[in-house]
């Protein structure tokens, strides 16, 4: 039995809130959602995904590195999928759970240019910026997680995701998410993570790291998405498939358009995720805004993407999954 069957009207609705959509809305969203999977597919160039996705009982057609998911496929990966995640800290009382009707913080990341705050200048971010980013973050109770806050341009690519993980991870007693691109990456940080934690085994029972990863609209999962998600399902790690799509851009224009090119690309990482190691922690991520088409940039603050904001948490809540939203 799935376990959306027994949800009423897609979960227990308390406080503050938006009833974006109606039960037989979300049910529509799904099944168009569950037929583009199939008939459409999802493009992924990576091997080690295409290999999952075969042994897991989809259709991959190699020439065109597309992978057709069967709804079934689709249907058991939700339902494996916990609706529980736990983001360990350094010390327990900094934990947090990530669930139903729980609400955490986290600062924006990936910030790439700063107002230096000595000579007023605005120019590039660099370590210093990320060191004294993550002690704000640190220091403020109103954040409850610490998401990669500046990009560190006087790093080598080669090695800044993983000094940046190290950089939070000193710098602050909370769970921290970091940027993986890779299979090397992902194992390292793993590997980092584990030397935290004391072992595979206290990482799997107290996850110090977590990653978040996005497809590129449309429909596809490239191999910086994909790899990822394996790496960290394989070691249990929590990891969030957030979707960028753009309403007028990369997506329809429509609301419900957008959600369901959003919900596709989230629902093909999760069940690459459930695949790679059943009963994995994935969330389901959202950054999804519309794009302002006299700028041809995302619209980030705008009411739309308060509006698909609302409707993302709508449907991780219609499949009783974590949600992990982006906005400003």
């Amino acid at each position: 039995m799935s376990k959306r069957s027994n949800s009423g009207v897609g979960g227990a609705f308390s406080g503050f809130g938006i009833e974006v959509f109606s039960r037989d809305a979300m049910e529509a969203i799904h099944c168009a959602s569950l037929e583009i999977l199939w008939h459409e597919g999802i493009k992924t160039e990576s091997k080690m995904a295409k290999e999952i996705y075969s042994a897991g009982g989809c259709v991959v057609d190699d020439k065109k590195d597309r992978v057709f998911i069967p709804p079934h496929v689709v249907e058991a990966a939700i339902d494996s999928a916990p609706p529980t995640a736990l983001y360990a800290a350094r010390e327990p009382e900094n934990d947090i759970i990530m669930e139903g009707n729980r609400v955490n913080f986290c600062n924006f990341s990936k910030g790439v240019n700063v107002i230096d705050p000595y000579t007023r200048e605005y120019r590039m971010s660099r370590t210093r910026d990320q060191v004294e980013a993550t002690v704000i973050c640190d220091y403020l109770d109103e954040i409850d997680l610490v998401d990669v806050p500046i990009e560190c341009h006087d790093l080598p690519d080669c090695i800044k995701n993983l000094a940046t993980y190290e950089l939070m991870m000193q710098n602050t007693v909370k769970h921290c998410n970091t940027s993986i691109h890779n299979v090397e990456e992902a194992e390292k940080v793993i590997e980092m993570a584990e030397i935290l934690a004391g072992g595979a085994d206290g990482l799997r029972s107290r996850p110090r790291v977590s990653t978040l990863v996005c497809p590129i609209s449309p429909l596809c999962i490239s191999a910086e998405c994909a790899e990822p998600i394996i790496v960290f399902a394989q070691h249990r790690a929590p990891c969030t498939v957030l979707s960028m799509s753009m309403a007028g851009g990369t997506a329809p224009v429509t609301l419900a358009g957008t959600i369901i090119v959003h919900n596709c690309e989230v629902l093909a990482g999760i069940v690459l995720g459930q695949l790679t190691n059943k009963g994995t922690p994935n969330l389901y991520g959202s950054s999804t805004t519309m794009m302002d088409l006299s700028k041809g940039t995302a619209a980030v603050g705008s009411p739309e993407l308060g509006m698909l904001s609302a409707a993302v948490s709508r449907m991780a809540k219609f499949y009783k999954l974590p949600c992990y939203v982006a906005g400003g």
